[in-house]
């Protein structure tokens, strides 16, 4: 894969960008928010040093080009409200899995599927993706709907896949190929292509 540690990416709203030691303090926000990590395939952050450390992971992936990791920013106030990432990267197969978190402030304004069209976009055109995959907590309709908006198909429902905090919880699995985004994208559908 590509070494990819200064993508940036803008959309009407946000900027996209690689997290830095400073944004420790707004990432253990989104984590730490127990509405957030509802659904979450881990626990809710109990400290500041986890912010940290996730960060200084992120960059050293990054620098190797193992994944990518970017932070949403809001463009208006350059708030950091939430992170997508592209992740679990094989190269021979062309595939990646999409995970993404939004602060619950900024729920329900469209932010998740303007982000993720962006990077959705970066994976197919620079990564040369061919698949992306999502696994989510079936219970998460916003999630779900967030995915089917930007195309993604549900494959598959995995049973008592997870255990997060004692309790149990499902795993919906989403694909989409890379020639379905195409379809979409000649289609109208509003794609956005922009790389700064």
């Amino acid at each position: 894969m590509l070494s990819i540690p200064h993508v940036t990416r803008t959309t009407a709203r946000l900027v996209l960008r690689p997290l830095a030691e400073a944004d420790a303090p707004a990432l253990f926000a989104v984590f730490s928010d127990p509405r957030v990590a509802r659904y979450l395939s881990r626990p809710a952050w109990t400290g500041l040093g986890m912010a940290a450390a996730r960060i200084a992971r992120d960059i050293e992936a990054m620098n190797a080009g193992r994944y990518v990791c970017l932070g949403i920013e809001r463009e208006a106030d350059h708030q950091l409200i939430g992170e997508c990432s592209l992740f679990n990267l094989v190269e021979q197969c062309r595939r990646a899995e999409v995970g993404y978190a939004l602060c619950h402030m900024a729920w329900g304004q469209g932010y998740i599927t303007e982000a993720l069209t962006s990077l959705l976009s970066f994976g197919f055109e620079h990564l040369a993706l061919n698949r992306v995959e999502a696994d989510i907590d079936p219970r998460n309709d916003a999630s779900a709907r967030s995915l089917e908006r930007l195309g993604f198909v549900k494959e598959g429902h995995l049973r008592e896949r997870w255990i997060v905090s004692g309790e149990v919880s499902d795993s919906g699995l989403y694909g989409l190929l890379e020639r379905d985004w195409r379809v979409r994208a000649g289609s109208g559908a509003r794609i956005q292509r922009q790389i700064r």
